[in-house]
């Protein structure tokens, strides 16, 4: 069985006293579960913040993942994190192609291919999300742009390397809206994806490929989401923000 994965994306939230504060919180917590073994714990906090939550969840279960990085060597590209530096901060994992970043910023699947290859050069673990857009869902399009998007992507990747990979499906109408998408409606996306995968991959590599539901899941819905067979994790928004809720989704897992 594929092991759960519970990953925090803080945003741009939180001052450096702040995710301190609230990753302690998490570990202490997560210590009294007693079936913590069986889920990988990450949390996601601003760039300024990533050396600082690395150092307060040392020596725990919690492990620290970056929002985004750029894909050239350091170098002069002002703004721009690479992904050493991300990995000499203390991360292990680092979310790429979120909607926000398709949508605000103009990442597209290249940039995310490009990003994706880097991080895995660099022995980081990429988060890589996937979505469709109310406009897209009620068009009938949901399939055609995840078909899209994990196929670019992804491209060029063996799949030794895709293994090593984390995938998000979020619906972007379940972003922040308090929407979700129905247990049904999660479980059908994840698992096209999951076959898409398997055409690129193989069966063996896309058995092995987690995909995480980010859109919206919260302690009353996540275990509900979790408990189907493609539904590998959870990629939280804000019910990471405060410890307890974030605790009781991982314990759902």
């Amino acid at each position: 069985m594929r092991r759960k994965i519970i990953a925090g994306n803080w945003k741009m939230n939180q001052s450096l006293a702040q995710s301190e504060s609230l990753a302690r919180e998490i570990v202490t917590a997560l210590e009294a579960i007693s079936q913590r073994e069986s889920v990988d714990v990450v949390v996601c906090p601003t760039f300024i913040a990533l050396a600082q939550v690395a150092k307060a969840v040392a020596g725990s279960k919690v492990r620290v993942g970056a929002q985004d990085g750029h894909w050239e060597n350091p170098g002069a590209f002002t703004g721009k994190v690479s992904f050493d530096m991300i990995r000499d901060a203390g991360a292990e994992y680092v979310i790429l192609g979120h909607s926000e970043q398709r949508s605000y910023f103009q990442e597209t699947d290249e940039t995310v291919n490009r990003k994706v290859k880097k991080a895995l050069a660099e022995n980081l673990i990429p988060i890589v999300c996937i979505g469709e857009t109310l406009e897209q869902r009620e068009a009938d399009q949901t399939e055609q742009v995840l078909s899209e998007q994990v196929k670019g992507s992804l491209k060029g990747l063996a799949p030794e390397q895709a293994i090593k990979l984390v995938l998000a499906y979020e619906p972007v109408w379940a972003i922040g809206t308090g929407k979700t998408a129905t247990t049904q409606q999660a479980q059908d996306a994840h698992r096209f994806v999951r076959e898409r995968l398997v055409e690129l991959f193989g069966d063996s590599a896309a058995g092995a490929i987690r995909i995480q539901y980010g859109g919206s899941m919260k302690p009353e819905n996540a275990a509900e989401l979790l408990s189907q067979p493609d539904v590998d994790g959870g990629l939280i928004g804000g019910a990471s923000l405060k410890a307890s809720s974030f605790i009781d989704i991982i314990r759902a897992a």
